[in-house]
């Protein structure tokens, strides 16, 4: 059941929500569909085809409801029509549900609309970025309440205030169910990827907590882009998206040891990394390439998780490639993590004095004063530089404002490595 609800919900609520014209009738019809299969599931046994049974009773508890309410009006004939009288009986006595999907379903194209209408509903600007995060991922995605709770680590009411006071906020804003146009739709694109962007950056990097990683959380953002990939196989930066996720996931089995604690870049076995995802990144990004005018900011962030990929070791990896990547990246999408993070790449391409100007540089901006990043990479180069002392303040410094024990740890053992000559 809960295999069929995270692949099927977002094409159940899409088509539920096309029909009533409502989002989050769709989405209290759909959960209703799903609280009924539990009870009758284990009794009665999984229908052949569980996607048009939740579809059916979703249907049915719509219908129900627009009799309560005396609604014998145009909805209610739109909802009713194509339904035989038997369907249309009350299914408190457990009727038999129509099994199959080809009198219910509309053709592909059309489900396909409705998944990505229901995207960027979810993802409408009228919405907080928390509650755009967590309607995506309950109604997009098929994530639980709890699920999410637990991926973010926030109490499971604040998830349910998020997602009620999205639910509410769409219907007083009065948005329809239906894909934006041309236009629109490409205005708004960006913040249908900055939501998956940030799903995938919590599970890849976790904020907060005692794990490094929450795959689950990463695995559920790269599902999504791949479905959106599908659905607009001509934006570049979908693609770009993708391919950044997959290279950056590929790396997963390497960044943590047996026991969670993280392992830095250098000291991964590459041995360990996904080929496959490797390839399939590479892939998509070609594709960005391909359908592009020139690799937009996810696809440039792509290049470079690339050049990582193709790079036997540390040393061996195109650090001259990367540093003209960030430039290109500082450009298009300037901000100073990215400046950061370009100061890496001179460090390993020209040392880290000409790195240390651009950091201390970044330090006296005072931009990311309250990150762990900054004195993070400060005390790595410090320490290359051979300046122990100031290097092992910097590293302490770091671990304390970073709220993920195991960065936190990784950050203390270097800077006890250092103490210890």
């Amino acid at each position: 059941m809960e295999a069929v609800w995270r692949i099927e919900s977002a094409r159940i609520v899409g088509t539920l929500a096309r029909w009533t014209g409502d989002f989050p009738l769709a989405e209290d019809l759909a959960q209703q569909a799903l609280a009924e299969a539990l009870e009758s599931w284990p009794r009665d046994g999984v229908p052949a085809n569980p996607a048009g049974w939740l579809l059916t009773v979703g249907r049915r508890r719509g219908i129900d409801g627009f009799r309560r309410r005396a609604a014998l009006d145009e909805r209610y004939a739109a909802l009713a029509h194509g339904l035989r009288e038997g369907e249309l009986a009350s299914s408190s006595g457990g009727p038999q549900v129509q099994d199959g999907l080809d009198d219910l379903l509309p053709d592909p194209e059309e489900i396909d609309d409705d998944v990505l209408a229901l995207v960027f509903i979810a993802c409408h600007p009228v919405l907080s970025a928390e509650a755009r995060v967590a309607l995506t991922l309950r109604v997009v995605a098929g994530l639980t309440t709890d699920e999410i709770a637990r991926a973010f680590l926030v109490p499971r009411a604040t998830v349910q205030a998020r997602i009620s006071r999205a639910k509410k906020t769409l219907a007083a804003a009065k948005v329809p169910f239906e894909l934006p146009a041309a236009d629109e739709r490409h205005q708004r694109l960006g913040g249908v990827l900055s939501v998956l962007y940030v799903v995938f950056t919590e599970g890849s990097t976790a904020t907060a907590g005692d794990d490094l990683l929450r795959v689950d959380l990463a695995r559920e953002a790269l599902r999504l882009a791949r479905v959106l990939s599908r659905l607009l196989p001509d934006e570049p930066e979908v693609h770009g998206l993708l391919a950044l996720m997959e290279l950056t996931a590929a790396r997963f089995p390497a960044r943590t040891g047996p026991d969670g604690a993280a392992v830095g870049l250098q000291d991964q076995d590459r041995r360990l990394w996904d080929r496959a995802a490797v390839a399939r990144g590479q892939a998509a990004l070609a594709r960005a390439a391909q359908v592009g005018r020139g690799l937009g900011p996810y696809g440039l962030q792509a290049a470079i998780a690339s050049c990582h990929a193709a790079a036997p070791t540390v040393d061996a990896t195109d650090w001259e490639r990367i540093v003209l990547l960030y430039e290109a990246l500082g450009r298009v999408a300037p901000s100073p993590v990215v400046e950061l993070n370009r100061a890496v790449a001179v460090a390993m391409l020209h040392g880290p004095l000409t790195a240390l100007a651009i950091v201390d540089e970044l330090a006296a901006g005072g931009r990311l004063a309250a990150s762990h990043l900054l004195p993070s990479v400060r005390g790595e180069l410090l320490a290359r530089l051979g300046r122990p002392t100031e290097a092992r303040a910097e590293l302490l410094r770091a671990a304390g404002l970073t709220t993920n024990r195991r960065e936190r740890e990784l950050l203390e053992r270097k800077a006890a490595d250092l103490s210890d000559g």
